[in-house]
């Protein structure tokens, strides 16, 4: 058989090929080199941003081949053991050269592409040679071919003999072009918008959504290495990304509505993916951690594999989950359950790093991970929070989006937008009768408001009346829901609780306005994000309190919603912390007999949930006395 040369996992600029089975057949050798050479045929329609030339003069040689295979599969050819030789070297470098050309095309990847212009070129010269190699062990004159085809295979084996590839001059000066502009970052300049684009337009990224795709590439890419503890080019990747944010918000005016469309489709279908999942079934049974490398042993169950590689050098060959006897200690990848860790972890702005990194990780989105980043955010939020106050309705609305997106997940940039001022004009945009501008604004608002200084602006900037009106009227149900979020991150600090209560709009109608507040965060913690965000501003203790020391019943029931649903959602965590509560079940057994049927369903399954870490954490006491750690 040929093994597959599809790989679906394969890294960028990783080429790893598979060499075909040493059983195989000529004939299904021939088959699957024919197959593989019109797959790279199919590249002559592709885009290529970069290593336009190299990429043909590859194409063109592997068509005079594809020529020759075609050839020999019309007839019935006697092809002995040195022709197969030569055909499974052959297959090797056509996977390879596949690989690269998947890379050169590949949406997204073209600005990291460019910067590693001298490194592919010094590929293609390999892979062309590799040919020659090939087809100069390749016995022609046992082939029963025609001789203008043997001619040629051997017009091939010459060309790739004497073949030279170079970097293209364009892609040479344009990657010049980038590295300086990096460099003035660097320094703390402000680079020309005509030298940006004309990086870009060599690129062709020409609209906001093809820049938005190369930043989530290298974002992503970013996360690979840190996760595979190979951070070496981190600060390179983390400058390119900071040149396309930079990029996004101050070259490209308009946001693809298209584009748009599908980001929201996709938050839809996510929210609906990883709300039916439960975070602890992606944790580890072994170190409880979450698994980076999610692998599978004999009797089906999954493990991270270094813990179960510790497991089985200790000597057990006992399956820890189920304990039966594992059959082999092969470890095979559960790559599907590993992708939908990593989508869920990059949903949630929950990190991939192992414990041990934990701090270096939070670091890491304190300080910037190069110069570069850190001047290019300055440039750009000080570009936005100018356009928040003096720019169009679009304008706005735009620069409303970026900081939602920057802010998301990082706190130098969230520290960058409060300094530049965005705080007050994103207040001034709750006012709009734009319910998209709102959304953004509010929602904006609400991950500056996770930062210290980000609530103190906020409460000093009078913000308060206007986030209440967005969560009382606001014209969205997501703006109402940020709002919301807001409130609470907002009531973390003592002195702020005091100052919500004492607001007219909320003093006016404090008993129907807390109401609504907790209907929309019973809501808000049915899903994971929501619950994560919830959790955030660590309100727990307020919950319980309200819980407990409220008379409406509607309100106690709005809090163990809540509560279960942080429970279900956050993890053993939240049951760590609500189980340690002892006054918490006086509360949860009078709504059994005194709280409506729901409130007393949800109430039940609370103290069900409770109960059974109680009885776990026992059980797991009694097991650590008798049972070896595992290490």
């Amino acid at each position: 058989m040929v093994k597959p040369f599809d790989r679906s996992d394969r890294r960028i600029l990783k080429f790893q090929a598979v060499n075909p089975c040493q059983e195989v057949s000529p004939t299904t050798l021939l088959v699957s080199l024919t197959i593989l050479s019109r797959n790279i045929l199919d590249f002559k329609s592709k885009y290529f941003a970069t290593q336009r030339r190299n990429c043909r003069e590859t194409i063109r040689q592997v068509g005079n081949l594809l020529l020759f295979f075609e050839e020999l599969c019309d007839g019935e050819p006697v092809i002995s053991d040195s022709v197969v030789l030569s055909f499974s070297e052959l297959h090797v470098t056509l996977q390879k050269i596949r690989f690269i050309l998947e890379d050169c095309t590949r949406e997204g990847a073209r600005l990291w592409v460019l910067t590693k212009c001298e490194f592919l070129t010094n590929q293609f010269q390999i892979l062309i040679r590799a040919i020659s190699t090939a087809l100069d062990v390749l016995p022609l004159n046992l082939i029963d071919v025609e001789d203008e085809v043997k001619e040629l295979v051997e017009l091939v084996r010459r060309q790739s003999r004497k073949a030279s590839f170079d970097v293209q001059a364009d892609d040479k000066n344009v990657n010049k072009w980038l590295r300086s502009i990096l460099n003035q970052f660097d320094k703390g300049i402000e680079p020309y918008s005509s030298d940006v684009k004309r990086v870009l337009d060599h690129l062709g990224i020409g609209s906001w959504s093809e820049c938005n795709m190369e930043i989530k590439f290298l974002e992503e890419e970013i996360g690979f290495r840190c996760s595979d503890f190979d951070e070496r080019e981190v600060p390179f990747l983390s400058s390119l990304v900071g040149f396309l944010s930079y990029s996004r918000g101050v070259i490209f005016e308009t946001l693809d509505t298209r584009n748009l469309d599908q980001t929201q489709a996709d938050y839809r279908s996510n929210t609906e993916t990883f709300s039916c999942l439960n975070p602890e079934d992606m944790r580890c049974p072994i170190s409880l951690e979450l698994m980076l490398d999610p692998v599978i042993v004999s009797t089906g169950q999954t493990y991270d594999r270094s813990s179960i590689q510790k497991w089985l050098r200790g000597g057990n060959l006992l399956c820890p989950k189920t304990g039966e006897r594992l059959t082999n200690t092969d470890l095979v990848p559960n790559l599907i359950f590993q992708k939908l860790i990593r989508n869920f972890c990059a949903y949630n702005g929950i990190s991939l790093a192992k414990s041990g990194r934990q701090s270096s990780d939070i670091t890491r989105t304190i300080v910037p991970d190069s110069p570069v980043v850190a001047e290019s955010m300055k440039f750009l939020s000080r570009f936005l929070t100018s356009r928040l106050v003096f720019g169009t309705s679009e304008q706005r609305n735009k620069a409303a989006y970026e900081i939602r997106l920057l802010a998301k997940s990082n706190i130098f940039n969230r520290s960058c937008f409060i300094n530049a001022g965005a705080v007050p004009p994103l207040l001034n945009l709750l006012c709009t009768t734009g319910s998209s501008t709102q959304e953004n604004a509010m929602a904006a608002l609400l991950k500056l408001s996770k930062y210290g200084s980000g609530k103190k602006s906020i409460v000093e900037c009078r913000g308060l009346t206007s986030i209440l009106a967005v969560l009382r009227h606001g014209l969205s149900w997501e703006a109402r829901q940020s709002a919301a979020a807001t409130i609470f991150y907002l009531s973390s600090v003592n002195e702020y609780r005091k100052l919500i209560g004492e607001t007219p709009e909320a003093s006016s109608e404090k008993a129907e306005l807390l109401n609504d507040t907790l209907a929309v965060v019973s809501l808000l913690a049915e899903n994971v994000e929501g619950a994560f965000a919830i959790l955030n501003s660590k309100p727990l203790d307020l919950i319980v309190g309200i819980l407990q020391s409220s008379t409406c019943q509607t309100r106690k029931e709005y809090c163990v919603s809540t509560l279960l649903a942080l429970c279900i959602n956050g993890g053993a965590e939240v049951v760590a912390v609500l189980a340690a509560d002892q006054s918490l079940m006086a509360s949860l057994f009078s709504l059994l007999i005194e709280g409506t049927s729901n409130a007393g369903k949800k109430a039940r399954a609370l103290i069900k949930i409770l109960h059974s870490f109680h009885e776990t954490s026992s059980s797991r006491w009694i097991l650590s006395s008798t049972v070896p750690c595992v290490n």
